[in-house]
């Protein structure tokens, strides 16, 4: 699953904004996603939500926006929305097209505070025991 070592950097660049910041905590980060990248939504979010316990993003809210594929049209001059697979133009059928959007992989905000940051106990983390209880 490439998303899980995608949403990694997302938050490593996070971290490191916050790091130049006078902020402590990240409350939100805002992705924009191209559908031409393959990136698949919900298992993004299961890898935001299984690398942020214990962080400064512990609790922020990850808010993903999905665009859709859009090209011109080189010899007819249309812009249109198509899915990943139809690369042909919807007007004259021509595959002389330049692609507009969808490959987009973008941080568009990072929202953070300065409240203070508390490691959370391992009763509130549902990982804790897994990570913690290994054999010796």
């Amino acid at each position: 699953m490439h998303e899980m070592s995608i949403m990694q950097s997302v938050l490593d660049t996070a971290f490191s904004a916050l790091e130049q910041s006078s902020e402590t905590r990240i409350t939100q980060i805002v992705l924009t996603i191209g559908e031409q990248t393959d990136i698949q939504e919900i298992p993004l979010t299961f890898a935001f939500e299984a690398l942020k316990p214990n962080t400064p993003a512990r609790n922020a809210r990850l808010v993903i926006h999905m665009l859709t594929t859009r090209s011109h049209c080189d010899d007819c001059g249309i812009d249109f929305d198509h899915d990943r697979f139809s690369m042909i133009c919807t007007d004259c059928g021509s595959s002389n097209i330049s692609l507009l959007t969808g490959r987009e992989l973008r941080i568009d905000a990072l929202e953070a505070d300065s409240e203070s940051f508390e490691s959370i106990d391992s009763d509130a983390d549902p990982f804790a025991d897994f990570l913690t209880d290994r054999p010796e």
